[in-house]
């Protein structure tokens, strides 16, 4: 059950992503529960889970970071846009599978189509289908554990306030440097080669 009380604006260390930060993950779209969208009114691009093998300690839980989508497959004006994503099992849906499910955010310069908390109000971002694009994703800092809710309203309020974090978090200094690209140290220009590297 989540606890009550207001949640921290942002998360993860001001001076950038500590271990074990950055987590690169990839894969092809795939379809997912069916029920981000339809159910949830909260796109999302879901990825098949066998890299985070690769990381056996990775909690199941909330996170933040920035995807690049092949450009082959998928147009866009951003090269790396932001995101919040959630690994594991979803307790509200009782999921048996761990799942990786992306929330593909709006470029930071953008108005936050998520900062309304007004009932009804929330527009979450959405994108065309690109099921079978090839995504690459670069987690950069931890929200929250995965809760169970005692509504479907209060499940889409929470994922609203992950998003506003996850874009605050990402507007520091040290992370808005993978989005930009300015000002960024050899190993922040090395993992975007990486993220649009298809």
């Amino acid at each position: 059950m989540r606890p009550d009380g207001p949640r921290d604006p942002v998360t993860g260390p001001d001076s950038g992503p500590e271990p074990p930060f950055p987590i690169k993950l990839s894969g092809p779209v795939i379809k997912g529960f069916g029920r981000g969208s339809k159910e949830l009114g909260i796109p999302t691009a879901n990825i098949p889970p066998d890299g985070l093998s690769d990381y056996p300690d990775l909690q199941v839980g909330v996170y933040y970071g920035v995807v690049a989508l092949d450009p082959s497959r998928f147009t866009s004006e951003t090269t790396i846009l932001p995101a919040v994503l959630s690994i594991g099992y979803n307790p509200f849906y009782k999921n048996t599978t761990r799942s990786v499910e992306i929330h593909i955010m709006p470029p930071l310069s953008s108005p936050s189509p998520t900062a309304n908390g007004e009932a009804g109000q929330v527009k979450f971002n959405k994108l065309p289908d690109f099921y079978g694009t090839k995504l690459n994703l670069l987690i950069l800092g931890y929200i929250r554990p995965e809760y169970d809710y005692v509504s479907l309203e209060a499940l889409v309020e929470d994922i609203r306030i992950d998003c506003e974090v996850a874009r605050q978090s990402l507007q520091r200094k040290a992370y808005v440097s993978y989005l930009s690209g300015q000002d960024c140290s050899e190993a922040v220009q090395e993992q975007r080669k990486w993220l649009t590297s298809f």
